[in-house]
């Protein structure tokens, strides 16, 4: 899997589809944190807001990894995590959908 050669379109289509993926998740984390800022009151709802911030960081960080060796795994995460549809990843060869899918199917 790590041996794959990746075309100039599907770069693109990788590119497009990873920033994509990695927009939704930050704004999932924005929404939630400003639900959770709005609703603290006390500094131990501060404090716990502030560490559940850094481990989510920490999460995006491991998750979003661009190297191409490791996209179809991360592809495979972020479809699992609901910020990826497999559609948006149309035009990449059927091999490397299909280890995408058999990476899926691992998980169940």
């Amino acid at each position: 899997m790590n041996d794959l050669r990746w075309t100039a379109s599907e770069k693109k289509i990788a590119r497009r589809a990873f920033d994509a993926a990695l927009d939704d998740a930050l704004a999932k984390i924005m929404a939630e944190f400003k639900a959770r800022a709005a609703a603290a009151t006390t500094p131990e709802d501060m404090w716990a807001i502030g560490d559940d911030l850094y481990r989510k960081r920490q999460e995006i960080d491991r998750i979003f990894d661009y190297r191409y060796s490791q996209l179809l795994l991360v592809f495979a995460m972020l479809i699992r995590k609901s910020y990826l549809k497999e559609e948006q990843l149309s035009g990449l060869s059927e091999e490397k959908i299909d280890d995408i899918r058999h990476l899926l199917s691992r998980w169940e």
